[in-house]
């Protein structure tokens, strides 16, 4: 029906009411209770240059719907969602980047993260597990070696999913690795512990940092997560996210399939850090959805209001509102930042070093503002529902634990002071290769 047509089913037309007294007050009942809400903005924010990003949507969302009909119990009882990455997987989620002909759906990176928030409002542990696998496949993209190209696109349209596995607990120092690559028998093997393992429980490959005895720096070697001598452990005891995945992973002379370029100034980084953004803008969304909810259904009113249903209660409409308003702009914060990366990937006039730059300033201005936004709005859905939202039955705490824990990843706190010294100095984002204990000691 277009805009501004409102018929309804008792066949009355207020539009041609010249005088609205004519309807009688139970004509306007009635057309009150059957008066479907219409939501007339677009559920993910975003260019609508073709068709293409509708045309995913549609594939995906009732894959989306059937995950968050289980989400909530889900986080309650600790289940693990290997069924739901299979929901995906069958729809083989993991090769959207890939082209129609390497048998994939040719999705822009922008329609990837469009569908990541949708799949984090559904779920935000399931679109975190994704992180690794979606950085790894931009790295595929990116390859100058076409045989180890042909190798991974296969695998990845085949429905692999590809983990992570870079950081240690602790015991190494600062740039250095404690997990080795050696040879055994001519052929290459890795042992060490990693931790922080986000989504290898769910892969059939991790990538794994070693410190390689014949090439300088860390190095990215592949291994298969079948072998035996891999350990996965679900020993993740944070308090939100806690069915990613992120835990130990433990390696003892485990083959390497391969060992991947190390590409200069990549866009890898940009790429982890805008998943937890798109993670954040999903949880954010979920929040919406379930004070919208709790508002619409509560008939409980308090003594300090103004003594009018809840629905119509003004200062709750303004929470609501102010809710709505924030989680629309960390979607459209986190799609501006994908569409920024998006260019810098494709522009010939750029240099590996500037790219980089535009790639990292981008995720550091989205998280500087996406995180607040999303912790502010997860705690603030409790101002319009009361005590009784609080029991844990109704796990709405599980918005705020999961966006609060996303929120410690690379923490936020010094992703301003690059940017600020950027925009003052001039100064480029610099990265450490490696996270490690300081090795200075203090008097």
């Amino acid at each position: 029906m277009p805009i501004g047509e409102s018929h309804n089913a008792l066949g009355l037309d207020f539009n041609q009411l010249s005088d609205p007294s004519q309807a009688t007050a139970m004509d306007l009942d009635k057309f009150e209770e059957q008066l479907p809400t219409r939501q007339l903005l677009k559920i993910t924010p975003g260019p609508s240059a073709d068709e293409q990003y509708d045309r995913l949507a549609e594939i995906f969302r009732p894959v989306f719907a059937q995950i968050a009909a289980t989400a909530k119990d889900r986080d309650l009882n600790r289940v693990l969602p290997f069924e739901q990455v299979g929901l995906l997987n069958r729809e083989r989620f993991g090769a959207l980047r890939l082209s129609v002909a390497d048998g994939g759906y040719g999705a822009r990176l922008v329609d990837v993260f469009r569908l990541l928030i949708e799949l984090s409002e559904a779920d935000s542990h399931v679109g975190q597990l994704w992180r690794a696998h979606i950085a790894f496949v931009e790295n595929v993209l990116a390859l100058e070696d076409e045989e180890l190209r042909k190798k991974w696109v296969a695998r990845i349209a085949a429905g692999q999913i590809i983990g992570n596995a870079y950081t240690e607990r602790g015991g190494n120092a600062l740039g250095t690795l404690n997990t080795k690559a050696s040879t055994v028998d001519g052929r290459w093997v890795i042992d060490g512990e990693k931790y922080y393992c986000t989504g290898t429980i769910f892969a059939d490959w991790t990538t794994v940092a070693v410190a390689h005895p014949e090439l300088a720096g860390r190095q990215i070697a592949v291994v298969s997560t079948q072998r035996s001598g891999v350990k996965i452990l679900d020993d993740w005891d944070g308090f939100g996210q806690g069915l990613t995945g992120t835990g130990t992973t433990e390696f003892h002379q485990v083959p390497v399939d391969c060992f991947m370029p190390q590409q200069t100034n990549d866009s890898e980084a940009a790429i982890f850090q805008l998943v937890l953004m798109a993670v954040q803008a999903g949880i954010a969304r979920a929040a919406l959805n379930d004070l919208r909810s709790a508002v619409q259904a509560r008939t409980r009113i308090f003594t300090t209001g103004t003594g009018v249903p809840v629905y119509q209660e003004p200062q709750v409409l303004q929470l609501v509102g102010e809710v709505s308003a924030e989680s629309f702009a960390a979607d459209s914060v986190v799609i501006g930042a994908v569409l920024e990366v998006e260019a810098a990937l494709g522009d010939p006039g750029l240099n590996d070093e500037e790219r980089y730059a535009v790639c990292e300033l981008a995720a550091n201005r989205a998280q500087t503002v996406v995180q607040p936004l999303a912790i502010g709005v997860t705690s603030k859905l409790f101002d319009g529902l009361g005590a009784s939202s609080t029991r844990s039955g109704c796990n709405l705490d599980r918005h705020w634990r999961n966006a609060r824990t996303i929120a410690t990843h690379n923490p936020a706190i010094y992703k301003a002071r690059i940017v600020g010294d950027y925009e003052i100095n001039g100064v480029q984002p610099q990265r450490l290769s490696v996270t490690g204990e300081d090795s200075t000691q203090r008097a």
